[in-house]
Parts: structure tokens; sequence; C-alpha cells
């Protein structure tokens, strides 16, 4: 197995970078859940008022290149067992 990805969306970067990102993703899906991302904050000096805007996270969008990364490294989505006694 290469340490390398050949194609795809992640083609030139390692396991190891591509494993960074991942956390970096998972830590953000954290922020996100707990509230702690903001998207847009306004706020007023006394020249005027100020608005600075960030890109708004979905967690749709995080989840899914999560689930790009975990493919791209090997690590495929897994159905859950039920087993009913």
């Amino acid at each position: 197995m290469s340490a390398t990805i050949q194609s795809g969306t992640f083609a030139g970067m390692t396991h190891a970078e591509l494993g960074a990102q991942r956390a970096q993703l998972q830590q953000a899906l954290l922020q996100l859940a707990a509230g702690a991302k903001v998207a847009s904050v306004s706020y007023a000096q006394g020249n005027g008022s100020r608005t600075v805007s960030y890109t708004a996270a979905d967690e749709t969008r995080i989840r899914g290149l999560i689930r790009q990364i975990n493919a791209a490294l090997g690590q495929p989505r897994r159905a859950i067992g039920v087993v009913f006694r």
C-alpha cells in the first residue's frame, strides 16, 4: 500500500496528511455541534458599524468530507448490524 493517495480528490496527499485533515474536520464538527462556531459578527464603533463574516460550516458537508477521507484511507463506512434475540 502506497503512503501517497494516487487518484481522486486527495491525490498527492499522504495518509498522514489526510489523517491530520480528518482530525481537524472532526474537531470542527464538535465545535459546530457545541455552538462554538460563529458565522457572522456585527458591532458598532465610534466611526460606524462593522460586520465580519465567516463561511458557515455545514454539518452535512463536514460529515461527507470525513466519509470521503475515510474511504481514501481505506476505512469505508460500515453498516451497523442489529441482532434480535
